[in-house]
């Protein structure tokens, strides 16, 4: 019994000696490979879809801000800054383009 597992471990430590070093790498490409396919690259995509919104934004456009305002687009500035109408006193705010977070309605109210 103790002869044969002296032969199996030499086997494997022949095998394992005169394998192709870059078989080793092959799981860590793997996980790469997995982390880009489920994390990565799902990320870019949200990105991108969260650049197309706000680059789409007009007037009119019901829209919630990353500190939870909900509010009617009235003027877009120059300097990437947006006019918000606040209900229920119709208050005006100024916030940043990049403060946006989602839209609420697409359709502009007239």
């Amino acid at each position: 019994m103790a002869q044969r597992l002296k032969v199996a471990l030499n086997l494997y430590l022949y095998i394992q000696q005169s394998s192709n070093p870059i078989i080793g790498f092959v799981p860590i490409l793997l996980i790469f490979a997995v982390f880009y396919f489920l994390l990565f690259l799902p990320m870019q995509r949200q990105k991108k879809q969260q650049q197309r919104m706000l680059r789409e934004l007009q007037n009119g456009n019901v829209v919630l801000t990353s500190g939870g305002l909900k509010g009617t687009i009235v003027a877009i500035n120059d300097d990437d800054t947006l006019v918000l109408r606040v209900k229920p006193d119709n208050v005006k705010l100024q916030v940043a383009r990049s403060a946006v977070t989602s839209l609420i309605s697409a359709e502009p109210k007239k």
